[in-house]
């Protein structure tokens, strides 16, 4: 999939953003959003140590009162977040970077995290803040995010099957020169007109189902529904007049009908 250019690109653009005073950011880690307040800072997230390491999972975090830092342990791995020295401490290694502490929150550069725990960072205009994909992770944050959402605000209640191809067609217009060459792309794409309705009118933004985001899962997996399929619509909402007119029908699922 053309993605790398992509978190490259969001890479760069965070790494560059103007430097400003301190104001809430927004952080999800394998598609879940941190809870705890998290910043940016003169370009640099800052996330809650405690809450970051809980969506990582398999991290015992306590704050050692000698040292005056934060300790997490994870089988035989040690880190040290220490405001005192500005530094976060891996298996005995120290990374500068900014730590702090504030309401009883012991605060880390997000990046500098997730990358020194084998994952990676980036920033997500559509999202307005950062993704982070752990180590352990089986999917690109910012696509399971996304493709969950507009697979959940279009076919929420649907049959899995209708919830899979809904998917199938935003991966398969990823593919095409016809259309952008991202997931977030091709959902948030409006060059000629909104090509999801959940776009326009908000529903993008909310909560996926539980099965919309195994749909989801089950798509970046490369399962199938509809081979080709690349457009759809619900004859209830819309007469589809264009889409009748100029696409190959191919089959009904649920409320939608599908065309090459």
């Amino acid at each position: 999939m053309k993605k790398q250019l992509f978190c490259g690109l969001l890479a760069a653009a965070a790494i560059s953003l103007p430097a400003k005073a301190a104001w809430p950011a927004s952080v999800q880690v394998d598609g879940q959003v941190l809870e705890g307040p998290c910043h940016l800072e003169s370009g640099v997230t800052y996330a809650p140590l405690r809450q970051f390491l809980d969506v990582v999972g398999g991290w015992d975090l306590r704050w050692d009162s000698g040292r005056k830092a934060a300790v997490a342990t994870s089988g035989s791995e040690t880190l040290i977040a220490d405001p005192v020295a500005d530094t976060v401490t891996l298996n005995g290694t120290a990374y500068s970077g900014g730590v702090y502490v504030l309401e009883g929150r012991t605060y880390v550069p997000l990046r500098l995290m997730a990358e020194l725990l084998g994952g990676r960072a980036a920033w997500d205009p559509y999202f307005g803040g950062a993704a982070v994909t752990s180590a352990s992770a089986g999917y690109d944050a910012g696509e399971l995010y996304w493709l969950s959402r507009i697979i959940s605000a279009e076919s929420r209640g649907e049959p899995i099957e209708g919830q899979i191809a809904v998917g199938n067609v935003v991966l398969n217009r990823v593919e095409s020169e016809d259309f952008p060459n991202t997931i977030q792309d091709v959902i948030f794409d409006c060059v000629d007109a909104i090509q999801f309705e959940p776009v326009g009118n908000g529903t993008v933004y909310n909560d996926p189902a539980a099965q919309s985001v195994e749909a989801a899962m089950r798509v970046l997996d490369g399962e199938e529904t509809l081979e080709g399929a690349m457009f759809f619509y619900a004859p209830a909402l819309s007469p589809g007049t264009w889409i009748n007119e100029n696409r190959t029908y191919l089959t009904t699922i649920g409320c939608h009908r599908f065309y090459l």
